[in-house]
């Protein structure tokens, strides 16, 4: 079963033949093989180029595992350009190349070749490919399935479906896996064996405990303001570990370096500077995040939010958390200042909207609730609400769309309603 990957795929087909190295990133198991080796080559066959013309390598492969020497795999490939039309090199696992950067680098010299590479994050991450490339590279990040890339293969209704997706999330492996059990039991495996292992190794981590520890407070507080010193206080009361705040913002930064969450900033809308410390954190994937705590903290309105969040960041919006100072006059006549927050401040290019993320509306006072703070900014930005439940989409007085989740998740250009 074939998982749609267009927006991907768009990107590789759009950096084609630009004289940089593809590097293809993102979270483990979030489908970077399938993407470079299945969707792109058999997009490649469609065009007409002859399969002689795109050279494969899985480094990963035992079988292959002579041409990791440079050497002997710059001439495998040299001796496979016979012509003067254009070849596809295609690799994956490429961190198990010896002097892979070299060798990259070596290809680009070759006027007819477009290279093509995948990595694994544990040698393998947006850092390293910034230091190691220097502007010969070009980055093509991808993320767990969407909403939308996940009900093209899911065997349901869209409710039933945003259940299972917010649930047990959006890895590739993980949706084609039959059984909610088996499901479960890879994605504890999946954070345990790989990408904590990853993470642990990478960086030479000691205390483990403490690792994972903080994962699963950031899990258990997803979406909520925090800072280092916060949860240095928190390991303090509940854990009766010294874990300082320098140390906390190591290992988050690792997590981040992984790919397993990102990090939003909150930002002063009037006065249009960020603020700094408190941050949120939301994870990559829900269904990693719910497998750290056993799927028991299923928090509807926060997950909500997050699959929110990751929708805009893989429509290449960067996105704050939006900060308004409303101002109340007391009994006592006097002036009392007050923070409102705004969800989701995402912008694009000269394309800027402030969103609210609210489970249901049921009462007026909900209403207001969620409104407020979007009715306190006094720019001419578009406002959004985005509402789970069976609403419709509309427009109110004031001029905020109300956007039913579903609305907003499958339509690619929804946040134009």
């Amino acid at each position: 079963m074939e998982i749609e990957r267009d927006r991907y795929l768009k990107e590789l087909l759009d950096c084609r033949h630009d004289g940089l190295v593809k590097i293809i990133t993102g979270l483990r198991r979030s489908g970077k093989s399938y993407l470079l080796f299945k969707i792109f080559k058999q997009q490649l066959l469609s065009e007409g180029i002859r399969e002689d013309h795109i050279i494969e390598m899985a480094f990963d492969d035992f079988s292959n595992k002579e041409y990791r020497s440079p050497d002997k795999f710059y001439a495998y490939v040299k001796e496979k350009i016979i012509d003067s039309d254009m070849y596809y090199i295609l690799l994956d696992e490429v961190q198990l190349l010896e002097d892979f950067v070299d060798v990259l680098n070596g290809f680009l010299h070759i006027d007819n070749a477009d290279v093509y590479v995948t990595g694994s994050n544990a040698k393998f991450l947006s850092k390293d490919v910034i230091t190691e490339f220097r502007g010969r590279g070009t980055q093509v990040h991808i993320n767990p399935l969407s909403f939308r890339e996940f009900m093209s293969v899911y065997k349901g209704e869209r409710y039933q479906g945003l259940q299972d997706y917010i649930r047990y999330g959006g890895l590739p492996k993980v949706v084609l896996t039959e059984g909610n059990d088996r499901k479960a039991a890879m994605l504890k495996e999946l954070i345990s064996e790989t990408y904590i292992r990853d993470i642990i190794q990478r960086n030479k981590i000691r205390n483990n405990d403490e690792l994972n520890d903080l994962f699963n407070i950031l899990a258990s507080n997803i979406g909520a303001l925090t800072n280092p010193t916060k949860l240095s206080n928190t390991f303090k009361s509940e854990k009766h570990v010294d874990l300082k705040s320098d140390s906390i913002s190591r290992y988050i930064g690792y997590f981040k370096d992984f790919f397993l969450m990102e990090e939003a900033t909150r930002y002063d809308i009037k006065g249009r500077k960020y603020i700094g410390t408190p941050h949120k954190y939301y994870f990559s994937d829900l269904g990693l995040r719910n497998s750290v705590l056993n799927f028991r903290q299923v928090e509807p309105t926060h997950l909500m939010g997050n699959v929110i969040y990751n929708e805009l960041r893989l429509r290449g919006y960067t996105v704050d958390v939006g900060s308004v100072t409303q101002y109340i006059k007391g009994e006592d006549a006097k002036t009392q200042r007050r923070q409102l927050e705004v969800d989701f401040v995402c912008n694009r290019g000269f394309k800027r909207y402030y969103i609210q993320s609210a489970l249901e509306l049921p009462t007026e006072e909900k209403r207001q609730q969620e409104f407020n703070s979007l009715l306190h900014i006094d720019d001419n930005f578009k406002k959004i609400v985005v509402v789970g439940g069976m609403i419709s989409t509309y427009q109110d007085d004031h001029g905020i769309l109300i956007l039913n989740i579903f609305d907003f998740l499958l339509n690619e250009n929804s946040l134009e309603m």
